[in-house]
């Protein structure tokens, strides 16, 4: 981890508040190698200086050779012109690895449910229709956008669900078998497959609780975007309703499908493929985040994590009971990991 240059931030502060003294605290950050503080301004105000510890290396050159700037950015402009809430922007000096945003507050929506439990249905509601309005303000992106040159193809999905035996099983010395490392591997490579298969959109790729912050008014602002990327228009969804932070039966997952599905303007057949598609998504996105905590438990010294190991892995669970009657590769793999986790497993 680089140094911090706070003379660059307090550089930033005067471009808003000339002359103010810098006076900051550190804020929670999440698993990422950023680092937040609370910038105090004139008039009991605040700002949000971010950290990226890469700098200006940030800046990638593009194969074209032209610079891009920060993902960060370039898709926070793309947001903002197509009418996401996000954090303002206030300045920058990406040389130096610092940002000034807006400061939205503590109140994540994960925060915000802890004090108002009963707002969880509207919030969510909200959560739907604002992810169903951006996708459709989406669904046409600049040639050159950074969105629309990555993707959640078969590679990428691949080794996520690997990430899950490496680090959710491997790693908490769940060794397979030589005949369930077979079975596993094959029935990972299709269902990449299958989901590659599905048709693309805008996909925020982390659209969950920690991720989304509630502001005064009530309504939602995105954060942590700067991995979007194309993917299938259910993952999102996946993300928010199962949450590894959160617990909803399905009747309120179903309910929210439904109205996802009214403000897409899908049919009776669309929205039961839907619920279908979000089984499958499911079992390959939590499978990636339960490897994912064990990861970061490893590698970042976070043991924050761990204990969101086991409900995420009853959440892929409970998609392979409803997909395993019409699905024999679903049947196999509840049964494998019924026999490799059955502590975690067991709904």
């Amino acid at each position: 981890m680089p140094e911090l240059d706070f003379n660059r931030l307090e550089a930033l502060v005067h471009t808003v508040a000339p002359g103010a003294p810098l006076s900051y605290e550190p804020m929670p950050g999440g698993a990422s190698t950023r680092r937040y503080y609370r910038v105090a301004l004139p008039g009991n105000h605040s700002a949000v200086g971010m950290f990226v510890p890469e700098g200006g290396k940030a800046e990638e050159i593009a194969k074209d050779g032209h610079r891009r700037r920060w993902p960060f950015l370039e898709i926070h402009e793309l947001l903002t012109e197509r009418g996401v809430d996000v954090p303002k922007l206030l300045a920058e000096d990406t040389a130096s690895g610092w940002l000034l945003l807006e400061d939205l507050g503590d109140d994540t929506l994960a925060n915000y449910l802890l004090r108002q439990p009963s707002a969880r249905e509207e919030l969510y509601a909200r959560a739907v229709a604002d992810l169903a309005k951006a996708q459709r303000a989406l669904a046409k992106l600049p040639e050159d956008c950074l969105v629309a040159k990555r993707a959640f193809d078969e590679d990428l999905l691949r080794w996520e669900i690997d990430h899950f035996r490496e680090w959710g099983l491997e790693a908490r010395g769940h060794h397979l078998a030589a005949a369930d490392r077979t079975l596993f591997d094959a029935v990972a490579g299709r269902l990449a497959a299958r989901i590659a298969g599905w048709p693309r959109g805008f996909v925020h790729r982390d659209y969950q609780s920690r991720n989304l912050m509630v502001r005064p008014s009530g309504t939602l602002c995105w954060i942590d975007f700067q991995d979007a990327l194309l993917g299938p228009h259910i993952y999102d969804m996946v993300a928010l309703l199962n949450d590894s932070y959160q617990e909803f039966d399905r009747a309120f997952v179903d309910a929210r499908l439904t109205e996802f599905a009214e403000h897409m303007g899908m049919g009776p057949k669309e929205r039961e493929s839907l619920g279908v598609e979000f089984d499958y998504m499911t079992v390959q996105r939590k499978l990636k985040d339960a490897g994912r905590f064990v990861f970061i438990e490893r590698k970042k010294s976070n043991a924050s994590f761990l204990r969101f190991v086991t409900p995420t892995v009853r959440k892929v669970a409970q998609s392979l009971d409803r997909l395993a009657p019409k699905d024999p590769d679903m049947a196999k793999l509840r049964e494998l990991l019924g026999r490799t986790l059955p502590d975690e497993i067991s709904v």
